[in-house]
């Protein structure tokens, strides 16, 4: 049972990672974690 619970795991975090990975590639999310990063960095200047 451990070994099944283990590969469904394994089977998720590949699937999660491989939908990050083509939501990142896509220009409008790319634009969006710009413009979050350039906030964050102005909030810790001040």
């Amino acid at each position: 049972m451990r070994f099944l619970r283990g590969a469904l795991k394994g089977a998720l975090a590949a699937k999660a990672i491989q939908i990050v990975r083509r939501e990142a590639a896509k220009p409008e999310n790319q634009r969006k974690a710009r413009e979050l990063l350039a906030r964050a960095r102005r909030g810790r200047r001040r």
